[in-house]
C-alpha cells in the first residue's frame, strides 16, 4: 500500500503552469497551476491540487467532481440555481454536467478528485 502525504497542501510548493480555464469570462484570464497526484487503483479519476487567480470563467465539465478549497474565496453560480460563495475549509460535491461560472475572488486553491462521466 502506497501513500502519498502532501505536507500542508494550502502552502505545499511544486504547482506547475496548466494555462489558463477554457472558456475565460475575465480579461486577462485567471492563471492556473496544478499538481497532480497519481494513485495506484484509481482508474480514470483523477486527483490533485488546483489553484486559480482572481478571474471569472465558465464551468464546462461533464466530470462528478470533489473537492476542498484550502484557501482562497470563491463564487459558484450554476446555470440553474443561486450562487453558492465558498472559502477555504468548505467542500464541494458537484454530479456529473453541473455547468456555471466560477468568480474567484482571491487566489484559490483546492483539492480535488474528478471522477470522468460514464459513457
Amino acid at each position: 500500500m502506497a501513500i502519498t502525504v502532501l505536507a500542508q497542501s494550502a502552502t505545499v510548493e511544486g504547482l506547475r503552469d496548466h494555462g489558463v480555464p477554457p472558456h475565460p469570462l475575465s480579461e486577462p484570464p485567471c492563471a492556473l497551476r496544478q499538481l497532480d497526484v497519481p494513485m495506484v487503483g484509481m482508474g480514470a479519476n483523477r486527483t490533485g491540487i488546483w489553484e486559480s487567480q482572481p478571474g471569472k470563467f465558465r464551468r464546462v465539465a461533464t466530470s462528478a467532481e470533489v473537492m476542498h478549497v484550502l484557501s482562497g474565496s470563491m463564487t459558484f453560480t450554476p446555470v440553474q440555481g443561486e450562487p453558492v460563495t465558498v472559502r477555504a475549509g468548505d467542500s464541494l460535491f458537484f454530479s456529473a454536467n453541473t455547468l456555471g461560472e466560477w468568480q474567484v475572488h482571491e487566489t484559490v486553491r483546492k483539492l480535488f478528485v474528478v471522477f470522468p462521466a460514464a459513457t
